[in-house]
């Protein structure tokens, strides 16, 4: 169970780890978005470039390294256990580089910004990732973290949505521990294409579908832009790395096989999208989270409702810490990686009862919430929503 007692959901009451709390207690008096951001030292944002290179070094230098190996490894079915342990290890090294370049999105790995955007934009183009449109949709993530309405990227559906419908009815249907089965195989293998597409698990307010590739009807036509007209140009940018990234792809292919590049690129592609999702999904995810409509929703309330996680050293040095390190980032994302375990440090010695760390271990947490988080419905004692 996450710890951090704040706002304790009914389901926590079964699990004995809170005691039952009056109504008035189930709503806490909350720190200010200029207490939680003084609270962070200045400092801490400031950026190291040897460190920042330095990383960039490590990640890029061993996903080439890993890439080059399996430009060797024989397109037979009998290597098949062998292309498996590839793309697994070349994929979780090249999320390295989707984490760093993450930061560059953030202004948080060079003072140049623009020695940081060419950086981002190079790596995300790499992974097929549209640098600056993504850069836009996650700062509005950022701004309006925990918002039913105005959030952005795994917003929950409520219970009265036709996805909740679909979700309870497909339950149903193939019973609970297939239907987490499904839903993890969903998330991880598809999820970030289809939110890049079209917007899936976007916020309403901006719309169904959104695309960060297209800027024309019927796509970023909700209530509030997610696109403005004045990001056209950038989204033009990130798309023409995109399709130059493509047209290397095809090339290879020609010089080579269609085989061989599915191989090599697609297998640890699909590694890399499922750590992105794994990471995202866990970190903003929980039936202990509450999750916050209209006027009820603030920077600060908001910022708070993620969970830091425990993926271990290994991860957290391959991937620089962006599962165990998350609350501190939503408080300040312009901290830098090797910065961020400070800042984590410092925001839970000073507000214990209001930082979410879960010390569940990974598998068994996405399974838990595979199976429990689909849709939320409202806590009457306080007004958040929970997922059921």
């Amino acid at each position: 169970m996450i710890q951090s007692a704040i706002f304790p959901h009914p389901h926590q009451a079964a699990t004995g780890t809170l005691r039952h709390r009056d109504a008035d207690s189930l709503r806490p008096q909350w720190p200010t978005k200029q207490q939680l951001l003084a609270s962070l030292p200045a400092s801490l944002a400031e950026k190291n470039v040897g460190k920042a290179w330095i990383s960039l070094a490590f990640s890029l230098l061993t996903s080439l390294a890993a890439y080059g190996l399996g430009c060797l490894i024989p397109l037979h079915w009998s290597y098949a256990p062998l292309w498996i342990a590839y793309a697994v290890v070349t994929g979780t090294l090249a999320m390295g580089c989707w984490v760093l370049a993450h930061e560059c999105g953030h202004n948080a790995f060079h003072p140049n910004r623009t020695v940081e955007n060419c950086v981002g934009l190079i790596l995300h183009s790499l992974l097929l990732v549209p640098y600056f449109s993504w850069q836009r949709s996650h700062a509005v993530h950022h701004a309006n973290c925990n918002h039913l309405e105005t959030g952005e990227t795994h917003v929950p559906s409520l219970q009265s949505s036709p996805w909740a419908r679909f979700s309870i009815k497909l339950k149903a249907l193939l019973g609970p521990p297939a239907y987490a089965v499904v839903s993890i195989v969903v998330h991880l293998l598809v999820g970030w294409p289809l939110y890049l597409l079209f917007g899936i698990t976007g916020g309403p307010d901006h719309g169904f579908p959104t695309s960060h590739f297209i800027n024309i009807p019927p796509f970023n036509s909700g209530t509030r832009q997610l696109f403005p007209r004045k990001w056209v140009n950038l989204m033009s940018v990130s798309n023409c790395g995109i399709a130059i990234t493509l047209l290397a792809l095809v090339i290879l292919m020609m010089n080579t096989s269609v085989a061989r590049i599915v191989c090599v690129y697609g297998l640890p592609y699909l590694i890399i999208n499922g750590w992105l999702v794994c990471y995202t999904w866990l970190q903003h995810t929980d039936r202990t989270i509450p999750h916050f409509s209209g006027s009820e929703w603030d920077w600060a309330k908001g910022a708070l409702q993620t969970v830091d996680r425990p993926y271990g050293p290994l991860l957290n040095w391959l991937h620089h810490g962006i599962g165990s390190t998350h609350v501190a980032h939503h408080l300040n994302p312009r901290i830098p990686h090797y910065n961020a375990w400070k800042a984590t440090e410092i925001i839970r010695q000073h507000f214990p009862d209001h930082v979410h760390y879960d010390p569940t271990p990974i598998h068994r947490a996405i399974w838990r919430i595979a199976l429990h988080c689909s849709f939320v419905t409202k806590n009457q004692d306080n007004d958040c929503y929970y997922y059921s």
